[in-house]
């Protein structure tokens, strides 16, 4: 009953336009290197944001079509590494970019994930442990720069 239900998904998923859409975003984006070649064209970030917003897709399609949230956190994992890597300076991330492909890999992991394939939900489940500590850890450092800037603030005004 339980493979039943996850080829009925499978199914209504993968004729969805939604898919499809994601597809040919994965093909545009990684296998003409659009993503590369906006950061190469559009320097200092602003190219590598405008490459993440395609990946906007995956992240509504897995966290609403799919309704998974581990595998949204590796999307968004994912997506989040290949924009860090395309702002590496000097265009090295953009070289980075060439070969990181992370619209193939997010395309990769919702498919495998539809299709219930254990070693992509395994590596799914690991990112989004892997996003959550993340998560955990930026909210620390986050609470401690509010922090170091009140101090700072407090420090300045009783200069005066």
């Amino acid at each position: 009953m339980d493979e039943q239900k996850r080829i009925e998904t499978r199914q209504r998923l993968e004729k969805g336009k939604s898919y499809k859409w994601l597809q040919k975003i994965s093909d545009i984006m990684d296998r003409y290197y659009l993503d590369a070649a906006l950061g190469f064209a559009i320097p200092g970030g602003i190219g590598d944001a405008i490459a993440a917003v395609f990946s906007i897709g995956y992240v509504l399609f897995s966290a609403i079509g799919v309704r998974s949230f581990p595998l949204t956190l590796a999307i968004m994992n994912n997506t989040l590494r290949d924009v860090v890597l395309g702002m590496i300076p000097f265009y090295l991330g953009d070289i980075f970019d060439i070969f990181h492909r992370s619209n193939r890999q997010n395309m990769a992991l919702i498919r495998g994930f539809v299709e219930g394939d254990q070693a992509i939900i395994h590596a799914v489940n690991r990112k989004a442990g892997i996003s959550i500590l993340v998560f955990i850890l930026l909210c620390v450092l986050l609470y401690f720069m509010i922090r170091l800037v009140i101090w700072a603030a407090q420090y300045m005004f009783s200069l005066f």
